[in-house]
């Protein structure tokens, strides 16, 4: 039987890349090969020369563009924190734009996802980038449909991904799409990283949020609900002394998002910690952070991470050693 040919992973380099926007992914797709996986991992820069990263660390560049695959399996393209400073390099996007067109699958980290929407690859498609700059993306490229939440988004053959350790769940995702959820918790285990975060999943904490608010009122309702997700919104209100129709006025006024919004948000992510870190049946779990029923806290994990809550909790268990209760209100 012929050898099964190796699956070559293209990764952009250039000046001023971010570090682990190059290192995440190569390390995740190196390691895979050391339980059963074919990759032939590749760094490339415009010219073949080596770079200097965001961090002063330079790194060597296997080649420029000349001696690649004729069609790469993946390609996948960092960023840099001057985003601008990367799509007005004519070399950079330009080879880019080639390997998009030459990729079976392509791929951005955090900011690498203005690159690939300067090739016009996005247009038309759900992207993702760090949240800081998600904004900055949808009003540099109104053609690319941002989505400022999700930890990966995946649109055909084009997936992109929010902040720098991001790419690190892509990289596992990809490595289940090749290869299957076994050797994907095998490189988890051996990187000692969760195994892949669903795409859906946050990027960042909703019970950190009122870090934001600026009234007070607002402040104090959001602590509230963080501290116990079972409360319910009109017994906080009433608490705080404003109506219903002022508090759902601030929350879009400060936070972008309505009252009953905010509180599945905490809802969700209590129910994370609690299926990560516990052993407790789902309707338990449910109960306690504040969904009430197991069905409703099904349907809310499915719209927002597009995976069931006994689903979520399997993709923990290859990282976590000893059950450890957490309080309801803690993160």
């Amino acid at each position: 039987m012929a050898p099964v040919a190796a699956h070559a992973v293209v990764i952009v380099a250039f000046d001023g890349v971010q570090l682990l926007d190059v290192t995440g992914p190569a390390e995740v797709f190196s390691t895979a090969n050391a339980h059963g996986a074919r990759y032939d991992v590749r760094i490339v820069s415009p010219d073949g020369a080596d770079v200097r990263t965001s961090s002063g660390v330079r790194i060597g560049a296997d080649s420029g563009p000349d001696g690649l695959p004729p069609r790469p399996g993946t390609l996948v393209v960092p960023g840099r924190s001057d985003w601008r400073a990367a799509v007005a390099d004519p070399d950079l996007t330009g080879l880019v734009a080639e390997l998009v067109r030459r990729s079976h699958r392509v791929a951005s980290v955090c900011a690498g996802a203005f690159v690939l929407a300067e090739t016009g690859v996005l247009d038309g498609r759900r992207a993702v980038t760090h949240w800081r700059l998600a904004g900055q993306l949808a009003a540099a490229y109104p053609l690319v449909r941002v989505e400022a939440d999700p930890v990966f988004v995946r649109d055909g053959h084009v997936i992109t991904s929010a902040g720098v350790t991001s790419g690190i769940d892509l990289a596992l995702s990809l490595v289940e799409e090749d290869h299957g959820a076994a050797t994907a918790r095998e490189v988890a285990r051996e990187l000692v990283v969760f195994m892949a975060r669903p795409g859906g999943q946050s990027q960042y904490s909703a019970r950190l949020t009122p870090r934001e608010a600026r009234h007070p009122v607002l402040r104090t309702v959001m602590d509230a609900i963080g501290a116990d997700p079972r409360l319910a919104l009109e017994e906080v209100s009433r608490d705080a002394g404003v109506s219903g129709r002022h508090l759902a006025r601030l929350f879009r006024q400060e936070i972008g998002m309505t009252p009953g919004r905010y509180v599945e948000s905490v809802r969700l992510e209590a129910a994370q910690a609690l299926l990560e870190a516990g052993d407790d049946p789902v309707d338990t779990v449910a109960a306690q952070s504040g969904f009430g029923s197991a069905e409703t806290m099904r349907r809310v994990f499915q719209h927002a991470l597009d995976i069931t809550p006994t689903a979520y909790r399997a993709r923990f268990r290859s990282t976590r050693t000893t059950p450890r209760r957490i309080p309801v209100g803690a993160r």
